[in-house]
């Protein structure tokens, strides 16, 4: 794990792959983790993340930079092996992962695709640009649980 992050460098990054093209939400926040927190992550664990977007599937439920981010706190937090539902790394991981949910909730009163993306062209600017967004900031928000959980140097600068 790099003892330092860019929480800035996160954001964009992962705003980044999505604009492109390159990954959908919650591919993009995995990948930009992987990039910049935690190199020594499998590229696996961005294909883990490919069956999120648009809400799961495309079903527009669960938003999926919400959910990329539960994944790269599932991969630093998670447990490896089984456990009782007592286990401290199965505790402390479901509470990290609600946190990063009830943050975004926080912002957006929902975590529902189809109720933030309600009148919008799937296939507009003004749905890609919020997309965008919502996945820079869960991959920000996960990035500073990271860096406050684990100790580490954090910064916002620039990129």
């Amino acid at each position: 794990m790099n003892p330092s992050i860019n929480i800035a460098k996160v954001r964009h990054d992962a705003e980044a792959y999505f604009q492109r093209g390159n990954y959908y939400c919650s591919e993009a926040n995995v990948a930009s983790v992987r990039d910049n927190i935690a190199p020594e992550m499998p590229e696996a664990m961005i294909a883990a993340a490919s069956g999120f977007p648009v809400g799961v599937g495309r079903s527009k439920c669960m938003c999926g930079a919400v959910s990329g981010g539960v994944i790269s706190l599932g991969y630093v937090f998670g447990r490896t092996g089984p456990s009782s539902p007592t286990d401290p790394k199965s505790v402390k991981c479901m509470e990290l992962a609600n946190e990063l949910q009830q943050a975004f909730k926080d912002s957006h009163r929902v975590l529902c695709c189809s109720v933030q993306t309600k009148g919008m062209d799937m296939a507009s600017g003004e749905h890609k640009a919020q997309c965008v967004a919502f996945t820079g900031e869960m991959a920000a928000k996960t990035a500073e649980i990271i860096a406050r959980e684990c100790d580490l140097g954090a910064t916002d600068g620039e990129v």
